[in-house]
C-alpha cells in the first residue's frame, strides 16, 4: 500500500482492492447512463411517476456503490487502523464508522 498525504479525517493509504475497484468502477459508469436518462426524461417532460421511478432506481445503484466503498473501506483501512498498536488509530477508525452511521441515519429519516 501506498501512503500519500493526508486528508481532513488523517493519512490515508491510497489503494482499492481490485476487483472491488472494477465493481465500483462499473457501478458508477451505470449510474452515469441512470443520470442521463433521468435528465433526458425532464427534458422531454416524460410522465412523473415513469421519472420518479427511474430516480428510485439511481438511488438503489447509488446505495450498491457506496455499500462497495464501504467494504473496500473496511476490508483495508479500518481493519489496519483496528489492528494497529496505536490506540489513536483504532480510536480514529471507531470514530470515523460511528460517525458515517449516524450521517446515514440523519439522510435516512432515522436520525436523532
Amino acid at each position: 500500500m501506498l501512503l500519500v498525504d493526508s486528508t481532513p479525517r488523517g493519512y490515508y493509504y491510497k489503494h482499492m482492492i481490485s476487483d472491488i475497484k472494477k465493481r465500483a468502477l462499473h457501478r458508477a459508469k451505470i449510474l452515469e447512463g441512470q443520470m442521463r436518462g433521468v435528465q433526458k426524461m425532464i427534458e422531454n417532460e416524460d410522465y412523473c411517476m415513469d421519472i420518479l421511478t427511474q430516480n428510485l432506481a439511481v438511488q438503489k445503484s447509488i446505495s450498491s456503490l457506496n455499500k462497495l466503498i464501504l467494504e473496500n473501506h473496511v476490508r483495508t483501512h479500518v481493519k489496519d487502523s483496528l489492528a494497529s498498536k496505536s490506540k489513536n488509530n483504532q480510536e480514529k477508525a471507531v470514530t470515523e464508522l460511528l460517525e458515517l452511521y449516524e450521517l446515514t441515519n440523519i439522510r435516512s429519516g432515522g436520525g436523532k
